[in-house]
């Protein structure tokens, strides 16, 4: 089954208002490579700015709520975001993780939640650098989605995206054939999980110190689909080489 390629930014806590010119340039940057879905996630600040500055392209958040409203201060629910004009929210981001403390079936909740609010969803699994070094990485990836599917969902509304926390801003990257391995074992675990269908029409993208250098031979292993990129998202001189990679791919 073809998958579109599909590159997400994800500004994490970066950006103001000014920043909208640079979304446009991204945007407007990406119409030139049709064949891939191209999708930025900035701070809450920004989702109703950009989503109604650039309406060509897809704006999301970086987190969400698992309740839809209620006594939650300082949070923001999935129903929220989408009433902002937002299309897609990441959940499980392993800064959500070791950060906040949030647990499988936690990012499986504000799964199912953002599902239910209408928005597509990046779910994001990973493993520290210890587990890599002891060998026991796929075994961590694959008990983290088991443990953070949501029960009932449309493949094509759903992304999984594996990032190696060591990999995270670091200029660190794992071996193509390691990251070939992981998303082929992450391919299996959907089969057995949801169906070879389902498992067939989702679409798998790597993270983790992405670039315009290294993302062609990235996005080119097996069963990655694109990518969930960082600070190379920031600017559309660091972040359209990287669209420009997946679409050569596509």
């Amino acid at each position: 089954m073809a998958r579109r390629k599909y590159v997400v930014g994800n500004w994490k806590m970066n950006g103001l208002a000014a920043s909208i010119d640079e979304a446009r340039a991204i945007f407007d940057g990406a119409r030139a490579h049709g064949a891939v879905d191209v999708a930025l996630c900035p701070p809450f600040t920004l989702v109703a700015a950009m989503a109604t500055a650039t309406p060509e392209g897809a704006v999301g958040g970086q987190d969400c709520h698992s309740a839809a409203s209620g006594a939650y201060t300082g949070s923001v629910s999935a129903p929220m975001l989408a009433d902002a004009g937002a299309a897609l929210v990441i959940v499980g981001h392993s800064e959500r993780r070791e950060g906040f403390g949030e647990s499988d079936a936690d990012v499986r909740a504000k799964a199912e939640a953002a599902l239910a609010a209408g928005l597509a969803v990046i779910l994001c699994v990973g493993e520290p650098r210890g587990v890599r070094e002891s060998g026991g990485a796929i075994d961590y990836v694959l008990a983290q989605v088991a443990g953070s599917l949501p029960t009932e969902f449309d493949p094509a509304r759903l992304a999984i995206a594996y990032e190696p926390i060591w990999a995270i801003g670091t200029g660190l990257v794992p071996t193509v054939g390691d990251v070939a391995a992981m998303h082929g074992a992450i391919r299996a675990q959907l089969d057995a999980q949801v169906g070879a269908e389902a498992a067939a029409a989702m679409r798998l993208l790597y993270g983790g110190s992405v670039n315009g250098d290294n993302a062609a031979e990235l996005l080119g292993a097996g069963d990655v689909d694109g990518a969930l990129v960082g600070g190379a998202s920031l600017t559309a001189e660091k972040f359209l080489p990287i669209v420009a990679a997946a679409a050569t791919l596509g």
